[in-house]
């Protein structure tokens, strides 16, 4: 078994990241029981105090980030895109909007599948729209159906009709982060970096006016440079053995390297790219941890804020990048970095 969360670089943290990882909710201990009956008048003037208090924190927490949906609105296949001279071919997504006092701020969930299965259901992290977030689960083409940058297209496609149509379902689309797993988390990391890119932009969707540029990223264990994956990695990189192999056009072994490097979140980092977190297990043989570490090699000379947390142990995913601390430090990166 892996241990959780072994090893973590930091870059760039703000005051207000700082503050947001050093706290965690108040916990509200019941089970005082009832007072005895002798000294009952006492007992009562120490508790009230005390509970006026606990009160007052768990209302002043309720109002910040933390306020939490007393239910979700779910809807469902929503059509982002359709492609042309393709019957009935439409992309969709899943929408899940909590019930708050003001529209909360978007999370977009991109799922791993090796960019030839997989599925929008049962997102991952659908447990900050507990915490005062929308998520949205999408779908995109898979590589039997269109090489890249297809996939990348749809994702952008995504992220401009959400911006769209944020008023008609009740979320705010001016800060969006995006979270993916393994082939998810390349194209999260490709949202982020790839901003303006007009050969990555596509018209899939419409909606052009609209930006596509995200603010916050969360990448699990996903590849970020292809060209490294050649070298690092080319029993994978260049067999159908990774779904990359087919992603890229490869053939008779060989993959072009102009599609490697199109196609690598690495080759576009910038110094205007969003916040970045990102989860890795040590011992993952399908995506090697230096896919993860090229990210951070990239990041930190431009002073921009990265942090890897390493699960010792841990191979290519597992609930445990999913749950327990690693859950509370996503929630706590999208807390420090949210619009106020």
């Amino acid at each position: 078994m892996s241990k959780s969360v072994a090893m973590s670089w930091r870059r760039g943290t703000s005051g207000a990241r700082k503050a947001a990882m050093m706290s965690h909710p108040a916990v509200l201990t019941h089970g005082l029981g009832p007072p005895s009956s002798t000294g009952n008048t006492m007992m009562r003037s120490i508790h009230r105090p005390w509970l006026l208090i606990v009160a007052c924190l768990l209302m002043a927490q309720k109002a910040g980030y933390a306020e939490k949906a007393n239910s979700v609105v779910a809807h469902r296949d929503l059509v982002f895109a359709e492609i042309e001279g393709e019957e009935d071919r439409q992309i969709q997504l899943d929408l899940f909007v909590p019930a708050m006092s003001q529209p909360p701020p978007l999370v977009v969930w991109i799922h791993g599948g090796g960019w030839r299965n997989g599925s929008r259901r049962n997102p991952k992290l659908m447990e900050v729209t507990e915490k005062g977030y929308a998520l949205a689960s999408l779908s995109y083409r898979f590589s039997k159906e269109a090489i890249f940058p297809a996939q990348v297209h749809d994702c952008k496609a995504a992220i401009r009709w959400l911006r769209a149509n944020a008023e008609q379902y009740g979320y705010n689309a001016d800060w969006i982060a995006v979270a993916g797993s393994s082939a998810g988390g390349h194209l999260a990391l490709l949202l982020g970096t790839s901003g303006d890119i007009a050969e990555l932009e596509g018209e899939i969707g419409g909606n052009l006016d609209q930006s596509s540029r995200v603010q916050a990223v969360i990448d699990y264990y996903g590849p970020s440079d292809f060209v490294l994956r050649g070298k690092t990695q080319p029993e994978r990189a260049y067999t159908d053995q990774s779904g990359s192999y087919a992603l890229l056009g490869g053939k008779d072994g060989k993959v072009p390297e102009s599609m490697e490097r199109l196609a690598s979140p690495a080759a576009y980092v910038s110094s205007d790219d969003p916040p970045l977190l990102i989860f890795h297990g040590t011992a993952d043989k399908t995506v090697l941890l230096d896919q993860s570490e090229r990210m951070v090699e990239l990041y930190e000379p431009l002073g921009l804020d990265v942090e890897l947390i390493q699960h010792e142990g841990a191979g290519h995913g597992g609930k445990q990048f999913f749950s327990g601390d690693s859950l509370q430090r996503a929630i706590e990166f999208l807390n420090a970095h949210r619009p106020s």
